[in-house]
């Protein structure tokens, strides 16, 4: 819920001072891909040329991106990719880690547990809209962006994939997805415990076991607890905003039926409690700046958030002579309410409001229920054929419910809505109710081909036509609204190509190219949005934004040199975005609407690499840059020519690990590691920039050299950067977390 002034700002020509020249970089990355490519044969030569014997010097990710298992090496993707034993010694516990050490990626987590913004490569999540990725846990897709955000535990391999998935992974892969694997079941009796104290008040615990109840069936549960007192500040009310309490439970469980027939079962349960709504208006103290975190907390209203979330998903394999057969079922619930202060969010009731009686600084809530059942049936080829191929068809339904309202603050405290406003007698009365029932239905087909001409030469062409159908429901009362009971339809249809073209004829090199199209559905604003912005003079928003549609054309490399252990790879892409998905908060109404940006262009590029020298000491690092601009847009045609909204204009990433014995039995590990996201605007007039962000993560760790015991020392944001972690035109800011640190202790069971 948000809040954004519906004035246009004065486009302002940014003059600040870059440290990093954006296209000075741009060009050193395609300079540097393209000279690795075209590298001569002959200065390979140092080089293994048995590539199978020296590829066991060291580790190769093996991915399972396009459905089969694949090295990175040869998939025509560009992936980071973390596994199991990275996952452990980076302290990856969020998904802001893993995020900030992918070049071209970034996330801003505001608001509330389910709201987080991702950015990849210049695709955005934007608040109330779809995600621009596509999140699989065990091959199951997540049915709504509230999922996300969730601590990750007991996780064997990430992996992050980067450009228009839409071919496989269906119409919201429009940027890219990310494949999540949590750890399988063992047939030997193992497990583990892990605690963490940290500052805050940190406390959690972390546990599982796994083994098997029979030769055949094999199970794994985890559950995880964590309080977090908080860090941040109410200088009003004197106490902490972001503080947090979540708990999980999960099994997995494998059932070899036969020799040819595999269940495997994932049950879920997570909830969590926890600070919300933690603006602040800027102009109340003379302030409109992205960069500014003077501003304190001064509510007086401390925001709340409940989440529950629920997952059932069963895989079904069938090992044919010539093919498998896959069935994946899996039914999600999610239900999420937040409360907060209403703008401009200051310490004032709505009797003393400094915008007048009655007016504004009052009570704001939001209340979101979605359950959804999806059937996926899958047919695949072997993996040793030249010809390689998967089929399917998808099935998606979900019902969705969703509540926004703003109540008097009678100084009563906060109130608790979900589909009923509240009387004139309650501690806040409901002054705006807005609801609105969704169902929607999702169909899809598609088709991977891969085809090996020879050992050097591989193409592939997938295809997936996606067909997303919804429906809208007015349930807001009569006396709310006049419309309530009004249907509204719509129906989004894509079919999302994709061509890639590897070549691996070059000693430890893989190139590839590739073209793609990707498909975010659009939908309904809540019922008479658009009316309200008209009546202030913001015109062009509708009830309904259209679907986003992107083209991308995209060239890399990935080189391997196994007895230098050192690895890295380089692309650059090329993308069109037809009506960019944006959002507008309109302060004075309390309205929420999703409008279109016309047409938007990026081009880019990135570049990793990690590489060992001598035993222990390893380097790791990235770099991503990403141009955009807006090439029209009609609710407001003089921002083309700008930069897109949420876009930072590049991501650097640097780590060390290293390693020694500096105690008998232990062996010691220090992981150090920075991460800069550049200047960003987060509005189509640019009309303020948030600068540079540096953030900085330090870990030391001590494990026995039986692998029993491990323990950690760990720091994150170690120089406690501020920043906002959002800004909305206008002068609302959402300050950043501070600096958290720790001991982390655990014991392997084996």
């Amino acid at each position: 819920m948000k809040k954004i002034d519906s004035r246009r700002m004065v486009n302002q020509q940014q003059g600040l001072d870059m440290s990093i020249n954006i296209k000075t970089i741009k060009h050193s990355l395609c300079a540097c891909a393209v000279a690795s490519a075209i590298v001569p044969s002959t200065l390979l030569a140092v080089e293994a040329k048995d590539n199978g014997s020296a590829a066991s010097e060291m580790d190769v990710i093996q991915v399972t991106s396009r459905h089969r298992t694949e090295s990175i090496q040869d998939v025509p993707i560009a992936i980071t990719a973390f596994s199991e034993q990275e996952i452990e010694d980076m302290g990856i516990e969020r998904a802001s880690d893993f995020i900030a050490m992918t070049p071209n990626m970034s996330i801003s987590e505001t608001q509330n547990a389910g709201t987080s913004f991702i950015t990849i490569r210049g695709l955005s999540q934007v608040r109330n809209g779809e995600s621009p990725i596509a999140v699989s846990v065990d091959g199951v897709l997540q049915i709504s962006p509230n999922q996300f955000n969730q601590e990750l535990f007991d996780i064997a391999q990430i992996e992050i994939l980067k450009g228009p998935q839409g071919a496989l992974y269906g119409r919201n892969a429009i940027g890219g997805a990310i494949n999540i694997t949590t750890r399988m079941p063992t047939e030997e009796t193992m497990g583990y415990i892990e605690t963490d104290i940290g500052n805050g008040g940190l406390k959690s615990i972390t546990g599982a076991i796994s083994g098997s109840l029979s030769d055949d069936f094999l199970y794994r549960l985890t559950a995880s607890k964590k309080d977090f007192d908080g860090l941040i500040d109410n200088v009003y009310l004197d106490e902490k905003v972001d503080f947090q309490e979540d708990t999980n439970l999960r099994g997995r469980f494998i059932w070899n039926i036969s020799d040819s027939f595999t269940a495997d079962l994932r049950l879920a349960q997570g909830k969590t409690e926890g600070g919300a709504m933690n603006y602040v208006y800027q102009p109340l103290f003379g302030i409109n700046d992205a960069d500014d975190t003077s501003v304190p907390i001064e509510a007086n209203n401390l925001g709340y958030n409940e989440r529950d979330i629920q997952s059932l998903a069963l895989k079904l394999d069938w090992q044919l002579d010539d093919l498998t057969v896959s069935f994946i079922t899996a039914s999600d619930s999610l239900e999420e309410i937040v409360g907060g202060d209403q703008f401009p969010y200051s310490r004032a009731t709505s009797e003393n409001s400094p915008f007048g009686e009655n007016n504004l600084d009052g009570t704001q809530t939001q209340y979101l229920d979605v359950d959804s059942t999806s059937y996926e049936l899958r047919f695949s080829s072997n993996d040793d054929e030249d010809l390689r191929w998967i089929a399917g068809v998808y099935h998606l339904q979900t019902e969705r419910y969703l509540s926004t309202t703003t109540g008097l603050d009678l100084g009563l405290g906060l109130p608790v809505i979900k589909m009923e406003p509240l009387g004139p007698d309650s501690i806040s009365p409901t002054v705006t109710f807005k609801a609105d029932d969704n169902d929607n239905k999702a169909y899809a087909a598609f088709v991977q081909l891969n085809y090996r001409f020879n050992e050097d030469n591989d193409l592939s062409i997938a295809g997936r036509y996606d067909v997303d159908k919804r429906m809208q429901i007015n349930r807001a009362p009569a006396e709310f609204d006049a419309d309530f009971g009004q249907i509204r339809d719509a129906e989004f249809k894509k079919f999302q190509p994709k061509i890639s073209y590897t070549y691996t004829g070059i000693d430890n090199y893989s190139l590839y190219a590739t073209y793609s199209q990707g498909f975010r559905s659009g939908g309904f604003n809540q019922n008479g949005v658009g009316e309200q912005a008209s009546l202030i003079g913001v015109d062009g928003v509708g009830d309904l934004y259209k679907a986003e549609e992107t083209t991308n054309y995209e060239a890399g490399l990935k080189a391997l040199f196994p007895k230098r252990s050192t690895r890295f790879s380089a692309s650059i892409f090329n993308t069109t975005i037809d009506n960019q998905h944006y959002y507008l908060f309109i302060g004075s109404l309390g309205a929420q609407a999703l409008t279109n940006v016309d047409e938007v262009k990026l081009i880019g590029g990135e570049f990793d690499f990690k590489t060992t020298i001598g035993s222990n000491l390893d380097f790791y690092g990235s770099v991503g840059i990403t141009d955009s601009e807006i090439e029209s847009f009609s609710l407001n045609p003089s921002d083309a020519g700008n930069e897109a909204p949420y876009v930072p204009e590049y991501t650097i990433n640097l780590g060390l690990q290293y390693t020694a014995e500096w105690i008998s039995g232990w062996q010691n590990m220090i992981t150090f590691d920075v991460n800069r996201v550049g200047e960003q605007y987060w509005d189509t007039g640019n009309s303020s920039a948030r600068g540079n962000v540096d953030l900085a993560n330090l870990r030391l760790g001590f494990n026995s050299n039986d692998g029993q015991w491990n323990v950690n020392l760990w720091a994150k944001n170690l120089f406690n950067t501020k920043y906002n972690a959002e800004w909305v035109l206008g002068g609302f800011a959402y300050p950043a977390g501070n600096r958290t640190y720790g001991l982390e202790l655990r014991w392997n069971m084996e």
